[in-house]
């Protein structure tokens, strides 16, 4: 459909400018994503058996090249519903990390800091519209449910017609054991 050819291009091209500013000078980012570094790094350590890097500019670019990746894909409409997933999950440490408002005082930055935080989960709003969108077709769900109702009422068809085959052939071999079991008789 042409909107969601206009549409993906659109909600991609944030998410693709941010990741190029940031590989281009990660550091700029370093000093606000340094809170949700350590916590999710920490949090990690204490769940998973393996370490987890604590390098916040590795973070960093490496949530910048997800966006930068993860937004061409979906600009170009490839993978769409599984690069707005990973586009969700992305957004979500990057709106924390960059638009503290609470920890602002000066009701100019803080009114900025809101209106940046509010547009970000807008995005994520239109992600995660966009990672259930089917385009139309019926769910992946709603296709394995009929599959398996199809197969459930083939399946019982065919037992039916197996058990009428089976009671026809009892029935004829019940005859032809009459029949020469008469003749032997005679």
């Amino acid at each position: 459909m042409l909107v969601r050819r206009i549409a993906r291009p659109l909600l991609a091209a944030p998410f693709i400018y941010g990741g190029i500013s940031t590989l281009r000078k990660p550091q700029d980012r370093v000093p606000g994503a340094a809170p949700v570094v350590e916590k999710i790094a920490g949090t990690a350590d204490k769940q998973l058996p393996v370490q987890v890097p604590k390098d916040v500019e590795q973070w960093v670019k490496a949530d910048a090249a997800i966006k930068v990746a993860a937004g061409s894909l979906f600009a170009l409409n490839k993978l769409p519903r599984l690069t707005a997933l990973v586009l969700s999950a992305s957004v979500v440490p990057t709106t924390l990390a960059g638009h503290r408002f609470w920890e602002h005082d000066d009701p100019t930055e803080r009114f900025g800091q809101i209106s940046n935080f509010l547009k970000n989960t807008g995005l994520l709003g239109g992600l995660l519209l966009a990672a259930v969108d089917t385009e139309g077709r019926p769910s992946v769900g709603y296709r394995a449910k009929r599959a398996a109702a199809r197969a459930a009422h083939a399946t019982e068809e065919s037992y039916e017609k197996a058990a009428k085959r089976a009671g026809r052939a009892q029935k004829k071999a019940a005859r032809k054991a009459k029949k020469q079991a008469r003749k032997a008789k005679s």
